[in-house]
């Protein structure tokens, strides 16, 4: 396989990139993980940190309003006020006198809560009973909160900012009449100052606290960038970030069960990360400084290696010109060392070869004299066989003659030049047989006899040569010939296996073989050791090898299969794909 460089496909190159890639993908990945999890667990401290703030903060907040719900609760319970809206009730109206009285019950809640600017009592109907000046409770407050406090059944009901005042928070709680079954009697309005709960004014390094309502409406803030409008869209959002004058801000929420406000946090990402990017700059400088050490290294123990293989190669190269030397030490590695020993070696051994090589010439070129006056010329052969055959002829000999052509036509088929004639015909195959049969039928005088017979379409098929004949022989040599009387010989040629296979059977009634020599004779062609048969020199494994060989290819090689009985006569089975 070509390479796209193939200048520099070195060993020392190919080690050189190997590591950098090692090194790359572990460090790489330590760095990703070791960076994923310090930045993953300072954003999370950073968020735990700003919600325990928001919870501090919110922790403040409603402990002073906590302190004013119980003040109002104990005033709310006071039997003076009780008795005093139980009236109100029942249609008696307060004196003015028993009106001055509820300033010492009332002012408990200014006295002892912070920032509570003023309270003021109203019966159920709403009229001002403290402080009087003829003012309704519908004139300070709105129906839907009085409705709100209805709901709330005696809870503390904390509202926003008093519209009427900018600078007061209003809460009211609903009075029940103890006496009267917890009816409702009245209402308790408190107001606080706004600034109890307003921030100290924030820069832009500290966090930016927003307070809202249920309705998402402004309460307090310490910071002027974010107002009404920006103060709702912040409350309806579901996610974690805001972005605000191009300045991306994480908001952490902390609502209020008292009064059920929300204590918005918004803390600048750039102050949480602040920490990550020095723990960037931790992981980048030394990853830098180690990857070119790593690439230092690298070079050196690659030079190392490759210097001793490279001395080596240049040696080698001399083999080109005709010089085989050994190679010195050059390396105190144990592998080079061995590499350097197994080089040598190999040295020696091609040197005695070539001289062995150069022996075995000389005696060759001495040999190949008597190996051409030694050879037999097939040609010759022929010509001499039918100049006997015209001499036959014209002394009558009819019957010798006809013996004389078949064996020339049996030469003829059977001796050829190698690697020609591989593939017959089978037709050719057959007639071949049939020659062979008629000049063991003259040797056997008369006990030879025989049918051939063959699906017709089948003729022009190609087979391996001298594929039937080896067989057939066998069959005389060893079974018609250690019979006594006549004997048969049967050769039939057809498909089988739906047309797949081409079954082609040799059958003789001749001695036959007991169990024991075909269990040794189908051992021996499975080790293909099988020897020739006599006087035909192809035996059964070379047929079988030869089938193996030519149908290699195929998806079901052939193959030969032996059934014989003593005294009965043997049947052999070629069975070859029909391609």
């Amino acid at each position: 396989m070509q390479t796209v460089f193939p200048k520099f496909n070195t060993l020392r190159n190919q080690m050189l990139v190997g590591f950098l890639l090692i090194m790359v993908l572990i460090l790489g990945g330590v760095a990703w993980v070791t960076f994923d999890s310090v930045s993953t667990l300072l954003t999370n401290n950073a968020e735990k940190n700003i919600q325990q703030t928001a919870v501090q903060a919110n922790g403040r907040l409603e402990g002073i309003l906590q302190q004013i719900d119980t003040l109002s609760t104990q005033v709310a319970t006071n039997p003076y006020v009780q008795q005093l809206l139980l009236n109100e009730a029942n249609g008696k109206k307060t004196s003015f006198a028993e009106n001055q009285m509820l300033a010492s019950v009332l002012n408990i809640i200014p006295i002892y809560g912070d920032g509570v600017i003023s309270v003021e009592l109203y019966s159920y109907k709403g009229r001002r009973l403290f402080p009087l000046d003829g003012k309704n409770l519908q004139e300070k407050i709105s129906g839907d909160w009085i409705i709100e406090t209805m709901r709330n059944e005696g809870s503390m009901v904390w509202f926003d900012i008093d519209p009427k005042d900018r600078n007061s928070i209003l809460a009211i709680r609903l009075v029940k009449l103890v006496d009267q079954s917890f009816a409702p009697g009245g209402y308790l309005l408190v107001r606080l100052q706004r600034n109890l709960i307003d921030f100290e004014d924030g820069s832009e390094e500290q966090n930016k606290m927003v307070l809202v309502d249920q309705s998402g409406n402004l309460i307090a803030s310490n910071t002027p960038q974010i107002g009404p409008s920006e103060t709702a869209e912040i409350a309806n959002l579901s996610q974690n970030t805001v972005k605000i004058d191009a300045q991306t801000y994480m908001v952490v929420r902390q609502r209020s069960e008292i009064t059920g406000w929300t204590l918005l946090i918004l803390t600048p990402i750039g102050e949480i990360t602040k920490g990550i990017s020095v723990l960037r700059s931790a992981i980048v400088i030394p990853a830098a400084i180690g990857s070119f050490l790593f690439v230092v290294l690298s070079l050196l123990l690659s030079t190392v290696i490759t210097k001793p293989i490279l001395k080596l190669i240049k040696t080698m190269r001399g083999a080109r010109f005709g010089v085989l030397k050994p190679v010195p030490p050059i390396s105190s590695t144990i592998e080079i060392v061995e590499l350097n020993r197994s080089y040598n070696e190999m040295v020696g051994n091609i040197n005695d070869l070539i001289r062995l090589v150069y022996e075995k010439e000389i005696l060759q070129s001495r040999t190949e004299l008597k190996a051409l006056q030694a050879q037999v010329n097939p040609h010759f052969l022929f010509n001499t066989l039918e100049a006997l055959y015209r001499s036959l002829c014209e002394k009558n000999e009819t019957e010798l003659a006809e013996f004389v052509i078949t064996m020339s036509d049996l030469f003829r088929y059977t001796i050829t030049k190698p690697n020609r004639d591989e593939w017959v015909a089978l037709s050719e195959e057959i007639a071949h047989v049939e020659k062979y049969l008629q000049i063991m039928k003259m040797r056997l005088k008369g006990r030879l006899s025989w049918d051939i017979d063959m699906d017709a379409g089948l003729g022009p098929h190609k087979i391996p040569k001298l594929l039937i004949q080896p067989i057939v022989e066998n069959a005389i040599v060893h079974g018609i010939e250690n019979k006594i009387g006549p004997g048969k010989v049967s050769v039939s040629v057809s498909l089988a296996d739906q047309e797949d296979t081409l079954a082609i059977r040799i059958a003789d009634n001749g001695a036959g073989m007991d169990e024991a020599t075909l269990r040794r004779i189908h051992a021996s062609m499975d080790n293909g050791d099988v020897p020739s048969v006599k006087g035909s020199g192809m035996g059964l494994a070379s047929v079988q090898r030869r089938i193996r060989l030519y149908y290699a290819h195929a998806s079901r090689s052939g193959a030969i299969r032996i059934r014989s009985r003593k005294g009965e006569g043997t049947l052999v089975e070629i069975l070859i794909p029909y391609q």
